[in-house]
């Protein structure tokens, strides 16, 4: 269907009906008139904020040994489910980890024993099944892939438990050899035909989890990348990879990018800051960051539905489509999911930390299962595209959630989100004229116009 001004294309998902990511008639612009005040959704499109990086998941060792268990004919649906632009979401932005997570099937560093010199570097645990799935999702993407790193732990010699789990920090005479292994996983997947487009320091810099990690005061991670691993990229010719700290919870962010950003000789090489969603909303904190540091990024790195798999869940995408419209309202600019796929378990996990995905791969029964959150997420990444720009809205009650997106082509995306139980009335009002609309009790909308 073409988009014109005096029409406006619907697409709904709504619980109890069968509509997901479904077309409806279109609505048709009617001139504006003095007497509607009421019930409005109103677009500013002289209000510009922040630019779309793009939105896209996790490319972790579980979802590409759940992907392999599966026919072929079903591996390509969830590729394409995610990746292609009209019949899938049209992911552009993935991530993956540096060395092993919990979503790996055990611990696993890129040097054998102690070796402070990379000597026996090799990237072949990657090989077996990470890097295949990510040249698969590059080559569906083409030009527009992005791909994200974030090291869980570095390797067991380099920290002061010894071990990649159970937290523990970075030994200080190590901080050199940890930023050389950066260069040379960067290096080494360039070679495999794949390009780092950003790495962040550490995923979940406070939290010493029974699985892969490592603890970063602020100071400490700031004090790595202005000493050790800026200079590192630099050296080799990298600075174009892009730096990203913190990777945690939001309750936080402000504290963390004041300590990486007031520094300006660490500052210089970073681009922005990642945050996850596990400590609660905290929506105003991301504008405080923007507003103290305009230049500066703001990155959803990770969400994911905790507890295991939760066949049917609506509550699950309501979930997403909440916490995306509050980071997009507060100035975030990109988006990862985490597990693109996980198996009817919610892993594989070495530790049994399972999880919820968008998609889940039966590996038993080989069939490919689409919870809510996967087409919540989609009425965002299939219709706000990578340099697709924020505009202005405003919404006539808080029992809805909005927010609206010039794309490059021209065409604006608004997104109604209603979690409460009864259908609402909205009006939507742009340039001096109107299109009348209802949404559906829990039900989310992409209103699509020229």
């Amino acid at each position: 269907m073409t988009i014109t001004h005096s029409t406006v294309r619907v697409i709904q998902t709504a619980k109890e009906t069968g509509d997901r990511l479904t077309e409806l008639e279109a609505l048709a612009f009617q001139p504006d008139s003095a007497e509607k005040e009421n019930e409005l959704i109103n677009i500013y499109e002289d209000l510009e904020y922040q630019v779309i990086e793009g939105f896209g998941g996790a490319l972790t060792e579980a979802s590409a040994v759940t992907l392999a268990k599966l026919s072929p004919g079903k591996q390509q649906e969830i590729i394409d489910a995610y990746f292609h632009p009209e019949h899938g979401i049209g992911y552009t932005l993935c991530r993956s980890h540096i060395q092993s997570c919990d979503f790996s099937k055990g611990n696993y560093a890129y040097v054998e024993g102690t070796d402070p010199e990379l000597s026996s570097f090799n990237i072949s645990r990657d090989q077996e099944s990470i890097l295949p799935l990510i040249q698969r999702a590059a080559s569906s993407v083409g030009d527009s892939f992005r791909l994200f790193s974030s090291p869980w732990s570095p390797p067991a010699f380099m920290k002061t438990n010894g071990e990649m789990n159970n937290g523990g920090k970075l030994k200080p005479e190590y901080r050199q050899a940890w930023a050389n292994l950066f260069v040379k996983y960067i290096q080494s997947y360039a070679e495999a035909g794949i390009d780092i487009w950003a790495v962040s320091v550490q995923n979940e810099a406070k939290a010493a989890q029974i699985w892969d990690s490592c603890i970063y005061t602020a100071e400490e991670e700031k004090d790595f990348v202005r000493d050790e691993l800026g200079p590192a990229l630099e050296a080799a010719g990298l600075s174009h990879v892009k730096v990203l700290v913190w990777d945690h919870n939001k309750e936080r962010v402000y504290e963390r990018a004041k300590t990486a950003f007031e520094d300006q000789a660490a500052s210089k090489y970073i681009w922005g800051i990642c945050f996850h969603w596990y400590s609660g909303d905290h929506f105003e904190a991301l504008s405080a960051v923007h507003d103290r540091f305009p230049d500066k990024k703001l990155f959803f790195s990770e969400g994911c539905q905790e507890g295991g798999v939760q066949l049917g869940s609506w509550n699950t995408g309501e979930r997403y489509g909440h916490d995306i419209i509050g980071n997009l309202n507060h100035w975030m600019s990109c988006w990862t999911d985490w597990n693109i796929v996980l198996d009817e378990q919610g892993g594989p996990n070495h530790v049994g930390n399972f999880c919820d995905a968008p998609i889940i791969g039966d590996t038993t029964k080989d069939e490919v299962i689409y919870e809510s959150s996967y087409y919540y997420i989609g009425h965002f990444s299939k219709y706000i595209r990578p340099g697709a720009i924020r505009v202005g809205s405003s919404k006539y009650t808080d029992k809805l959630e909005t927010t609206a997106f010039r794309n490059p082509d021209g065409t604006y995306a608004v997104i109604v989100l209603n979690r409460t139980d009864s259908q609402l009335p909205f009006t939507l009002r742009f340039k001096g004229e109107l299109a009348e609309n209802i949404i559906p009790a829990h039900a989310i909308q992409t209103l699509l116009f020229q």
